[in-house]
């Protein structure tokens, strides 16, 4: 007989819940776009903004398994995080943060959701809601189907 295993975020492939969790956020129709995510570049060091046009989700995906994974992380954290380099000609590449605004704004966005709620630790931050772990355990038990067997 099987033994039952349940599966949670860290479980599964990082590719894999991010892009089953954007649609999800896409299609729950809580997370609303703003008027200028088509025009926003995601860095300093970006020439363009994303070609993707549900980036936006993606990006709030990521946070959220970010947070999953180690919660209590504030804004200057995630701009390190999601930075990219900087490409500087001739001269070596530096590390250059991604853009702030950003980040705080899709926080706010998924506090108004209730899946993100400010931490009260002394650390500062964020951290998931009960609800908000809730869904992408459900999610994450969704992507096992390429799980291995032990």
């Amino acid at each position: 007989m099987e033994e039952f295993r349940p599966v949670g975020v860290k479980d599964v492939s990082a590719n894999d819940f991010i892009a089953t969790y954007a649609a999800h956020l896409k299609s729950n129709d809580k997370l609303q776009l703003p008027t200028w995510v088509d025009v926003v570049k995601t860095a300093h060091a970006k020439e363009l903004p994303p070609m993707d046009e549900d980036w936006y989700f993606v990006r709030a995906a990521a946070m959220c398994r970010r947070l999953y994974n180690r919660p209590d992380i504030g804004i200057g954290r995630f701009t390190t995080l999601f930075g990219t380099k900087l490409r500087r000609g001739q001269r070596k590449e530096r590390q250059s943060k991604a853009a702030a605004g950003l980040m705080r704004h899709i926080c706010k966005a998924l506090e108004e959701v209730g899946i993100l709620e400010k931490s009260a630790s002394v650390k500062g931050g964020r951290k998931l809601t009960a609800s908000g772990q809730r869904d992408m355990d459900l999610i994450a038990g969704r992507c096992t189907v390429n799980l291995p067997q032990f």
